[in-house]
């Protein structure tokens, strides 16, 4: 017969082992757990095999693009229409520097007193450097910066690709007014928008409204710019109306809005001097 002692040091072990089970039993059950709700949240990431910059920009050609936007003082506007003219006029004709002026304008709605000037080097950034080393070696363009910052509240720019799908910007007679519209997209969301757009730029060809479409590549980043002509603001309520009436723009802009953080539209009036007219 088992002693009174040897019975109550089995049964120690035994509370001790079933302790143990429950302890590692509910620890395997939280880590489960754990990993399931996890898995509720992580998302597959779907791997490239390049850069967006590669997979969505214009492969026959090599063009970087510089987008300008300066603020300027109210009261001098005119003057620094008139100074940004001559200047633009001048480097576009000068066959020594690489580079070529697509558009120049000011904002009529959207942000007030403010240009916007779009630039093409031809030869990307090896283009874009050498055009800078020159000009920061031409005195009369040294002085012409000096006088416009007289002129500036503030300045900005952004270095930009062409999408691959869209229309190659080039010379129009006008008279147009001009749209840019800009989306700040959330971030790797770029080729998701490129695909969308592949399929959907027809729609809004028909009318000969498409200009452009950039993405950036230095500045703010995952920000796309839509530039659009239109005869004036009832032909662009039209033009954009009847996209709807086709089959298929309805998707583009359902799965594309969830992509986008923020989003603006400038109505803009080309200058005398710009190529879009």
């Amino acid at each position: 017969m088992a002693t009174t002692s040897s019975v109550w040091s089995k049964g120690q072990r035994l509370y001790r082992n079933t302790v143990n089970l429950h302890q590692a039993t509910r620890r395997f059950s939280e880590s489960s757990d754990k990993g399931w709700f996890r898995s509720l949240f992580v998302h597959k990431v779907d791997a490239r095999k390049d850069a967006h910059s590669n997979l969505l920009s214009k492969k026959e050609t090599s063009n970087l693009y510089k987008i300008q936007f300066h603020n300027i003082k109210p009261e001098c506007l005119e003057a620094y229409n008139s100074l940004e003219a001559e200047v633009q006029k001048r480097l576009h004709q000068d066959q020594d520097y690489p580079c070529e002026v697509v558009g120049s304008w000011n904002t009529w709605y959207g942000e007030q007193d403010q240009s916007v000037h779009l630039w093409r080097y031809t030869g990307g950034y090896p283009a874009l450097t050498e055009c800078l080393q020159k000009l920061n070696n031409n005195k009369e363009y040294l002085e012409f910066r000096k006088e416009r910052a007289k002129m500036l509240i503030s300045r900005r720019n952004q270095l930009l690709l062409e999408f691959s799908f869209w229309n190659e910007p080039l010379p129009r007679p006008g008279p147009n007014i001009y749209e840019m519209r800009t989306y700040y997209l959330k971030p790797g969301t770029m080729i998701e928008w490129g695909n969308h757009w592949a399929r959907a730029i027809k729609y809004r060809q028909e009318n000969n409204e498409a200009v452009g479409g950039f993405f950036s590549q230095i500045g703010d980043l995952y920000v796309v710019h839509h530039l659009w002509a239109y005869e004036n603001l009832q032909t662009r309520e039209e033009t954009r109306n009847s996209a709807w009436q086709k089959e298929g723009w309805d998707a583009n802009v359902y799965y594309t809005v969830p992509l986008i953080r923020s989003m603006e539209s400038r109505i803009m009036i080309p200058t005398k001097i710009s190529p879009l007219q």
